[in-house]
């Protein structure tokens, strides 16, 4: 969002509708925080927290999208390319949280049954924390997003924020170094 600053403008401007300034986010809000749920699901669309899902055995011969996958086979499915696929989506590289909101008359969710890209997997074996797991991830980004104004620090360029993937692990090859000022009255930092 550092690189999309237009992105980051939206974002606050629905956090600073739908819950103000006056009082920190709610649980209670996070269903009409339409707009940031779907940049975290941009977010884990291009940025999946694990390469791979886990590996799954096929209980009968199937076919699927064309491949014949026979009974008994290993099945391991790539979230990074699943995401980025450029058959599926416009500019895969791109971040564009719109490409989520569904013309604005559904709730978005952050999973993705139509397995498009893999966030808490689906189906029986899905993630069982997928409601705490989303709970927590939108409090934690709506908080950091309200509390605080996002910028470079003092002799640092951010400009262009390099998203290079490590070769080794889904992790960043240079580490974010932001600096974070106060946007709410201060009594709403302390502790109660």
């Amino acid at each position: 969002m550092m690189n999309r600053p237009d992105v980051m403008q939206k974002a606050l401007n629905e956090l600073d509708t739908v819950v103000g300034k006056d009082r920190l986010v709610q649980e209670s809000d996070i269903p009409k925080l339409n707009y940031l749920k779907s940049c975290i699901r941009e977010a884990f669309r291009i940025h999946p927290y694990h390469p791979l899902h886990q590996p799954r055995v096929a209980m009968a011969d199937t076919t699927i999208a064309g491949y014949v996958i026979p009974k008994g086979s290993h099945v391991i499915l790539s979230r990074t390319g699943l995401g980025r696929n450029p058959e599926i989506w416009t500019e895969p590289l791109e971040f564009r949280p719109e490409r989520h909101l569904n013309n604005g008359l559904d709730d978005v969710e952050l999973s993705e049954p139509g397995l498009r890209f893999i966030t808490f997997s689906t189906g029986r074996r899905g993630c069982p924390g997928i409601s705490l797991g989303t709970s927590v991830t939108m409090m934690l980004f709506a908080r950091m997003l309200q509390g605080f104004t996002w910028m470079e620090p003092p002799g640092v360029s951010v400009a262009n924020i390099s998203l290079q993937e490590s070769t080794a692990r889904l992790t960043r090859a240079e580490h974010l170094v932001l600096q974070a000022r106060p946007r709410l009255a201060a009594h709403l930092y302390l502790k109660n």
